[in-house]
Order: structure tokens, then C-alpha cells, then sequence
């Protein structure tokens, strides 16, 4: 982070720097959207390693937007994997594990959030708050009839995917998160590191390829990939939706989604008995220790072989070798052993776990 933060802000003045840096956590929209973009096809032409056939579903909410997703696998399994990404990422990041869960027998569904991959882009940074995720999201598990689900989720895939959880249950049979959380605000001062990331480095990185780069432990990303986690965003018209992300994370009180957290953990994840299991990553800074308070919280997580992956940044699903045949063993023996199996949640910050632990009581 401390890289691109010299890079970006070499070209900043000390006013406009000042600036960003005091942004107001946004509100949900009332606005209406007027405005909704598409990536060109041919941006994502011969990706490597991304054969995979298109499929889209039209949401019902906020709007006519299109919800690009992988599916692949016999369409009658049993059980279903839901994989979601994160920001800045798309359903290209799960490239590796969708074939090793296909060879196990599941139907796997990878969709693109709104404003990211193949899917619609609405046009302003205003057009996008947290709970439209989940509207859209839960939108798009009904719309496509999922259910028998393993959801996986990493980053804002954990934030929004667990919410979706929380709202619909009964389709869930288990959960595995890495490097994600469900922050509940009573952050009295964003951390600076965040707030540089979320003021400035977010709205001002030309392009994400720098930031994969970086967050990414044992593996260096060749060309190809760059081209490939860049092709949703080939101008800055495409880019609002991954820009605003790191704004819309509820970590103070001032931020929307709050009590929407607040209630799916009360009233959901206390009482969840279903597995529920936490991969994360040894190096990613971010994200580390929080998978304890889940650990702690959720009635389905104990007892089970929760993980640190070694040697993983941030998309862990990268960094981890998930094509090895040990790794291959362990994680499909975990999803189709329910008693076994485990799902976890995480937060996105040290200051989000010191008050999500006094938020239990």
C-alpha cells in the first residue's frame, strides 16, 4: 500500500490531497439511475485461463441492470458453490478453483457484482451503496434459482455475501469466507492507512493492475493476468463502482448499513448452526485476527478446522495453491462434509474487531 500511496500521491497538490482525505461516508441513494454502462466484449477476449461461457440474469431492482455470472457444472447438482469476489476484482479472480469444484461434481456459479467484471455498470459513484449490493445480490440468487448453496466470499464478496445469507437461510447449507467481515460502525476515527486508501489511492490509481501486484504473496502476475483484472475498466467512465467501495465499508456510526450488520448478526450468525469455516490469509494485514471473533460467535464454527493459509495476500484465492492436489482434497472433503464443514466470517480492521467483541452482549 505504502508504494502506491507514493505513486498516486506524488501528483496530488497538498490542497486537493486535504481534500479527499476528509471525505463524508455516503449515504444510501434516493436518486433513481439514469445511467447504466456496459464493458465492450471485445475487452475480454482470450483471457487466460477464463473459458468459461457467459450467462446473465436482468435485476428487478433500481433499475433494469444486467448480472453477468459463470456457471459451470451439471446444472442438476445436488449442491451449488457460490463464489463471490471482492473490489476490485471479478469472477476472473476464481478462475483456478472453479475447474477443481467442477471435477468434484458441484454446479458452480461465480457472478459479477454490479459495477465489476461483465456485469452493468451504473455510470456515477452516487448510484452505488451497500444495501443495493444486497438487493441486487439477493435479487440474483432468487432470479437464478440457487439453492443447496456453499456460499465463498473474500473482501466485499464476504460483506455483501453473508448479508444475502442473513436474508435468505434457508438456501445456505454452509459458509467459508476469507479476508472479509462484517463491520458494525463504532470506529471513532478511521485509521489512516484506510482512509488514505479510501480517500485517495482508491479515487486516484489509474488502473487496479498495481494494486493485485501488491497483494499478492509468492506469485508474480504475468502481463496476461494484469490485462485480465484490468479488462473490465478499459476507461475511468467504467471504473465508479470500484472506485466508491472503499467509502461505502461501515465503520463509523455516520456510515449506512450499520444496523442492517448490527441485526444479521444478532438475529442471524448467533444463531447459526450451519458450517461455517474461515480461510485466512497469514499476509494480509488487513483482514488479520478477525477471523476469531466469528470463530467465537457463530454456533456453526466451533469445532471445526478453521485455516491460516500460508504465504497468501490478500485474494488468497490466487496466492494459494488451489490447483495442488492436497489443497484440492482438503477443500472438497470440507464442502461435502456438513459436519465438517464450516463457514467464517471476518472484519476489516483491528478497530471494527475491538467493537464488534463488546457488540455481542
Amino acid at each position: 500500500m505504502e508504494s502506491l500511496m507514493g505513486e498516486v500521491l506524488g501528483n496530488l497538490s497538498s490542497d486537493e490531497i486535504n481534500s479527499l482525505l476528509n471525505f463524508t461516508p455516503p449515504l444510501d441513494p434516493l436518486r433513481p439511475i439514469e445511467n447504466v454502462l456496459r464493458t465492450p466484449e471485445d475487452c475480454f477476449q482470450n483471457l487466460k485461463d477464463y473459458p468459461f461461457h457467459p450467462n446473465y440474469v436482468n435485476t428487478r431492482y433500481h433499475g433494469s441492470i444486467r448480472i453477468h455470472y459463470v456457471d459451470e457444472g451439471p446444472k442438476h447438482a445436488t449442491e451449488t458453490i457460490l463464489l463471490m469476489h471482492g473490489e476490485p476484482s471479478w469472477s476472473y479472480l476464481y478462475r483456478h478453483m472453479i475447474p477443481i469444484l467442477v471435477r468434484a461434481g458441484f454446479r458452480v456459479i461465480a457472478p459479477d457484482l454490479v459495477g465489476f467484471g461483465k456485469s452493468d455498470k451504473p455510470a456515477l459513484q452516487a448510484d452505488y451503496s451497500y444495501e443495493r449490493h444486497v438487493n441486487w445480490m439477493s435479487d440474483f440468487v432468487i432470479q437464478a434459482e440457487l439453492s443447496n448453496i456453499t456460499l465463498f466470499a473474500q473482501d466485499w464478496g464476504g460483506l455483501i455475501g453473508l448479508r444475502v445469507a442473513a436474508r435468505l437461510p434457508e438456501r445456505f447449507i454452509r459458509i467459508a469466507i476469507g479476508n472479509t467481515g462484517l463491520p458494525i460502525g463504532g470506529v471513532d476515527e478511521i485509521p489512516q492507512i484506510f482512509r488514505m486508501w479510501a480517500g485517495i489511492v482508491s479515487q486516484k490509481l489509474p488502473n487496479w493492475a498495481p494494486l493485485f501486484k501488491g497483494s499478492v504473496v509468492s506469485k508474480e502476475l504475468s502481463k496476461e493476468e494484469e490485462r485480465a483484472y484490468n479488462a473490465p475498466f478499459p476507461e475511468e467512465k467504467y471504473m465508479a463502482g470500484s472506485r466508491i467501495f472503499p467509502r461505502l465499508v461501515p465503520l463509523t456510526d455516520g456510515h449506512s448499513s450499520v444496523e442492517e450488520n448490527k441485526g444479521a448478526i444478532k438475529r442471524i450468525f448467533q444463531n447459526w448452526n450451519i458450517p461455517f469455516i474461515t480461510l485466512f490469509s497469514d499476509k494480509d494485514p488487513i483482514t488479520n485476527g478477525g477471523e476469531k471473533f466469528f470463530q467465537d460467535l457463530v454456533p456453526g464454527a466451533k469445532g471445526q478446522k478453521h485455516e491460516i493459509i500460508e504465504d497468501a495476500g490478500h485474494f488468497l484465492q490466487v496466492s494459494y495453491k488451489v490447483q495442488t492436489l492436497d489443497y484440492n482434497k482438503l477443500f472438497i472433503f470440507r464442502m461435502t462434509n456438513r459436519r465438517n464443514c464450516a463457514t467464517a466470517l471476518f472484519s476489516l480492521s483491528s478497530p471494527i474487531l475491538l467493537r464488534a467483541r463488546n457488540f455481542r452482549s
